[in-house]
């Protein structure tokens, strides 16, 4: 067996799907279901075997084996998907060449020198130079303890710092330009560090690997007063959210998110004891960050500061998130407060309160319509009206719309007949999603007779031999799910369920997915019983339809007047009986 496969039968990919996918199990089965985390759905139609290791979604079509699937949620290359499987199962890599290539090299040089960046900044965060980085934490009540959970550091202000080490360290000249934390001078001569004289915050992936930082100026001077690092090879802005890495098992737990804007906020509120916090990295919030928190829960809070900017975002955010079928709240502290500063003065629990209380986006984007429009003129109704119908037109539940055209019209202080008839509008813009055709369904039989034969090495040892010999499976749907299998069986004995896959076209590859993850294929007995069951209901159908043959025959000999034949004909249908 070759490293690949070592690694793959080494490894539950229900474990690694989990990281990433809330998963349930279906009754006593070996398969488990969940929201896609690869397109935006309510109903579960994400499935993952354990038994075949593999996953499969029968919404977007995406499915494979562990490794794809760590390729494709992580975005990784496959050797980069095979080293972090690798390393957290403890499975030594081997040396070879052939496993890795130039766009996996730059990445791990990327990664490495991310690594080198933090603990360059962690070091000097404690040396000497770090005095006025430390007294700012101490003023925003930033204890040693957090600064060492978070990995916070310190960019120095020569912007030689990096760029020297690097080139010590031997990285080229094309892995520095690509790592976003040095730039190049403009007469060529060198590099210089991207951050200087800032506060660093690394930022992580999912996985918990540095991928980029955010720093904040120390100097009133410095502008911007934040600074991140650009899009790079391992780093997706749209992608990535702060602190997810380290909240992901508390999201899961309450089955909700608290969004919020800066990194403080979220040190300020996990500092607290409510650890459920993310935040986006200087960017507007992106569909692609949604989809990776809707994986983790659909409930969120959204906490932005309340000034002019954060009102303007949360806005924003609001719709990107209804976009992508998260049920969302909105928090607005009293006092002009930022959820940091709102923690630290009336303490974590009043804090947690406002969240469990937080109202509806509705009554939020309503007080939002009714401070920027004269609600005393049609014009102005109107006109807050248009600024709630993009909202409205996410909500496809009959019954809710009618509760949200009440209160709405109710705080608009608007007829409700008015609300309704903008969303009789709205409801009839919606466009339901094509259904596709229905695939003709596979019989049962051949459901039970095949997960058997997949399930166990016993049970194809047996029972293969006497399927070759059956004419029932010419007419099989699945017949040439069953030929691959005979010629596997044939060729090597023994094979994995990923080796069948791999010799299917398409359009059955989708056929032996929808009967492995099929509802009505678990059944009393082991996978022999069952097969063996199967075999003998289809013997039986074969001589049922021998016996139909001989009286049809039967019949035909008295028509033509052959009464020797059709003598011999019922003799051996008697036998038969």
């Amino acid at each position: 067996m070759d490293f690949v496969e070592h690694l793959k039968s080494s490894v539950d990919i229900v474990k690694v799907a989990g990281e990433y996918v809330r998963l349930r199990r279906v009754g006593g089965s070996a398969r488990y279901m969940g929201l896609c985390p690869f397109h935006t759905e309510k109903t579960p139609s994400f499935s993952v075997h354990q038994a075949h290791q593999f996953y499969k979604c029968f919404g977007c079509g995406a499915g494979g084996d562990v490794i794809k699937f760590v390729m494709e949620m992580v975005r990784f290359s496959f050797w980069e998907a095979l080293k972090m499987l690798a390393e957290r199962h403890g499975i030594p890599m081997p040396k070879r060449a052939e496993y890795s290539d130039e766009e996996s090299r730059l990445r791990a040089a990327i990664h490495r020198m991310h690594e080198i960046a933090a603990d360059v900044f962690r070091a000097n965060l404690r040396a000497p130079g770090g005095k006025e980085a430390r007294e700012y934490l101490a003023r925003r009540a930033v204890t040693d303890a957090l600064v060492e959970e978070f990995g916070l550091g310190l960019a120095e202000r020569t912007g030689q710092d990096l760029a020297r080490r690097f080139e010590r360290e031997g990285f080229t000249v094309e892995q520095m330009e690509a790592s976003g934390l040095v730039l190049k001078r403009q007469d060529g001569t060198g590099f210089f560090d991207r951050f200087r004289g800032r506060l660093m915050f690394p930022i992580h992936n999912e996985s918990g690997k540095i991928i980029g930082f955010g720093g904040r100026a120390l100097a009133a001077e410095d502008e911007p007063k934040y600074l991140n690092s650009p899009e790079t090879p391992i780093y997706r802005k749209s992608y990535i959210l702060y602190n997810l890495h380290r909240a992901k098992e508390t999201i899961r737990k309450v089955n909700r998110t608290i969004l919020v804007e800066g990194y403080m906020d979220v040190i300020g509120v996990w500092s607290g004891g409510v650890q459920e916090v993310v935040a986006t990295c200087g960017t507007a919030l992106a569909g692609g960050q949604v989809k990776t928190l809707r994986r983790h829960a659909e409930r969120i809070v959204v906490n932005f500061d309340p000034d002019a900017a954060g009102t303007s975002a949360a806005e924003r955010s609001i719709q990107t998130l209804l976009e992508e079928g998260m049920q969302v709240r909105v928090l607005e502290l009293e006092g002009g407060l930022d959820p940091d500063e709102y923690v630290k003065q009336a303490g974590a629990e009043t804090y947690r309160r406002k969240v469990e209380s937080a109202p509806g986006y509705f009554y939020w984007l309503a007080d939002r319509a009714r401070a920027k429009f004269d609600m005393r003129t049609a014009e102005g109704r109107v006109a807050a009206l248009k600024f709630l119908l993009p909202a409205v037109q996410r909500v496809s539940d009959r019954l809710e719309r009618a509760a949200i055209a009440s209160d709405i019209a109710g705080y608009l202080g608007v007829e409700a007949g008015m609300v309704l008839d903008y969303f009789r509008r709205a409801a009839a813009e919606r466009r339901d999603q094509p259904m596709q055709a229905a695939r003709e369904p596979v019989r049962p039989l051949e459901k039970i007779l095949l997960n058997a034969l997949l399930a166990s090495s016993e049970t194809r040892q047996q029972v293969i031999p006497r399927l070759k010999t059956m004419p029932q499976v010419e007419q099989f749907q699945t017949r040439k799910i069953f030929l691959v299998l005979f010629s596997l069986h044939d060729s090597q004995g023994d094979f994995r369920f990923s080796e069948v896959e791999a010799r299917l076209e398409d359009k059955e590859k989708a056929l032996l997915t929808s009967v492995v993850f099929a509802d009505d294929v678990e059944g009393g007995g082991s996978p022999l019983e069952q097969a063996l069951a199967c075999v003998h209901k289809l013997e039986g159908e074969a001589l049922e339809s021998r016996r139909a043959d001989l009286k049809a025959q039967v019949r035909q000999a008295e028509r033509s007047g052959n009464l020797e034949e059709a003598l011999r004909l019922t003799e051996e249908l008697e036998r038969m009986r």
